[in-house]
């Protein structure tokens, strides 16, 4: 008899449906579990997502990049189908995590991109462990620095809440302090992470059917349980940690490409980027909000390929 199929909403399902000969693993390394899922050949490029995505916020972006690219989209310490362990949420730790996997994997160097989350902990692989960075890519968002203590609980007149994002619009990042918290969050959230999805795509996406309802159904499942909301909300409460050790870090020295969506954080990267590395390009990512992979697919396929040649 045939072992049953995955359900739809698993990873290695989800995997397989990808264009690329894309499979499910796991590895065991610096005492956490990570899930990643890999396909295609050539140089390796790993993709690393964020808040409250998986690695399938890739998957429009995947196909395109693994013609070119040993293509390694992970699940970062406390998302999808990695181990959710009660610490270690700080962006150094989970870089190490990833180089850890790096070496599991026998790569000497990689390039990265990443996302939201993942770009922070993409930034701090790169400080952190510049032997193995061949490149990084950081989409709309960058590592946390001493600027991110003075953001203000009450939004600023020109900061949206309600409505969709327009051109030009701050985003009011009520969601830090939520994300703070500790034990409530989880206790309202689980089994309705589906509301906070909806009303953060719907908010923070300038083309929110960019992020269909397959897409919402897996981010939702990821986060419908209370020990998922809780590890989530870790990446957020290692903040001032973060902030931190980004004091003792030099200009990053690998390549660094920064995309920023007009409707999201493009101008915020084009004023901060250049003060964080030695070689830093920043573009805008046209009609597009926060989900850039998702919003803008074709858009970060080109941007990539040009950067990493």
């Amino acid at each position: 008899m045939n072992p049953p199929a995955p359900a739809p909403l698993h990873d290695s399902a989800l995997a397989s449906s990808l264009d690329g000969a894309f499979s499910s693993h796991h590895a065991e390394v610096n005492g956490v579990r990570l899930h990643y899922v890999e396909g295609g050949s050539g140089e390796p490029l790993l993709l690393l997502g964020g808040w409250p995505q998986t690695w399938w916020q890739w998957n429009k972006v995947m196909p395109a990049l693994a013609r070119r690219h040993r293509v390694i989209a992970v699940d970062l310490r406390g998302m999808g189908g990695s181990s959710k362990p009660a610490g270690g949420y700080d962006k150094k730790t989970m870089a190490r995590d990833i180089h850890e996997l790096v070496r599991h994997l026998g790569l000497p160097a990689v390039s990265i991109a990443g996302h939201d989350i993942g770009a922070m902990v993409a930034y701090a692989f790169a400080a952190n462990h510049p032997e193995a960075t061949v490149k990084i890519a950081l989409l709309d968002v960058p590592h946390p620095d001493r600027s991110w203590s003075s953001f203000g609980l009450l939004p600023e007149p020109d900061q949206h809440v309600d409505s969709v994002i327009e051109a030009g619009a701050r985003s009011y990042l009520w969601w830090f302090a939520f994300n703070q918290v500790r034990d409530l969050p989880e206790r309202l959230l689980e089994g309705r992470s589906r509301l906070l999805v909806d009303w953060l795509f719907e908010r923070q996406a300038k083309q929110p059917a960019g992020i269909d309802e397959r897409s919402r159904e897996v981010y939702a499942h990821a986060y419908a349980t209370a020990d998922a909301v809780r590890a989530g909300n870790g990446w957020y409460q290692t903040f001032n940690r973060d902030i931190a050790d980004e004091r003792a870090y030099g200009k990053v020295t690998a390549p660094i490409l920064a995309l920023g969506g007009d409707g999201s954080n493009y101008a915020f990267l084009r004023d901060l980027m250049p003060s964080k590395g030695t070689d830093v390009t920043v573009v805008e990512v046209t009609d597009c909000g926060h989900y850039l992979p998702e919003e803008q697919p074709q858009a970060v396929i080109d941007a990539l390929a040009s950067f990493l040649g």
